[in-house]
């Protein structure tokens, strides 16, 4: 029986690990999440929905530089990828809040081992 790790010419699978072109490589399973999450403001946007319900406006302004634009297309994408609700609150004065779905609470443990590696290096 031969493993991927034998060298010997015409194993299948050793030929199929040294000689398979970068473009048809096997994918890391995270990079699908990784490139969701990669967005402009995104990461932002989810380390401020950790903290509870969000505002377009309040976050706005916890921002500094992101567009009405950019804002709204990353929040759009968030929640078309399952991590953010929109919840239109019917109160006067009528207004939305995002606040992070069961998929994106599973993720939080995620994000902040990511924080601590980044701080602590």
């Amino acid at each position: 029986m031969t493993t991927p790790t034998d060298d010997t010419p015409g194993n299948a699978s050793n030929d199929q690990l040294t000689h398979q072109p970068i473009n048809q490589s096997p994918t890391c399973p995270a990079e699908g999440l990784m490139k969701r999450l990669s967005g402009k403001w995104k990461l932002q946007i989810f380390r401020q929905a950790i903290g509870g319900a969000l505002r377009f406006n309040s976050l706005l302004r916890q921002l500094p530089g992101a567009s009405k634009q950019a804002l709204a297309v990353a929040l759009r994408e968030l929640e078309e990828e399952g991590l953010l609700d929109k919840q239109v609150i019917a109160a006067k004065p009528l207004h939305v809040e995002y606040t992070l779905t069961e998929k994106g609470r599973a993720l939080i443990p995620v994000f902040e081992m990511l924080e601590n590696m980044a701080v602590n290096g």
